[in-house]
């Protein structure tokens, strides 16, 4: 049996390994699971903490997802370099 990732070949030349694409993606799942989870907790805890109406807590919500996206966003960016998603 081959002792190498699982791989195709696209057009372009380069392989695309597969078991990186999901080791990555399975990687992001539960990451982006925790990040977004303690993104909408924060904004709870900050808005509950301070006595904020509802307008701020949508605002919050927002500007904590949009870190949370940017942090997902890096994330898959550098577990990419680890993980080359082709050869």
């Amino acid at each position: 049996m081959n002792a190498e990732p699982t791989a195709t070949k696209p057009r372009g030349g380069s392989r695309v390994v597969w078991v990186n694409v999901m080791t990555v993606m399975s990687a992001a799942i539960l990451i982006g699971a925790e990040v977004f989870g303690a993104a909408f907790a924060g904004s709870w805890a900050i808005v509950n903490l301070f006595g904020f109406d509802e307008t701020v807590r949508r605002i919050l919500d927002v500007a904590f997802l949009a870190l949370g996206a940017y942090i997902m966003f890096k994330f898959v960016r550098f577990a990419q370099k680890v993980e080359p998603f082709s050869r």
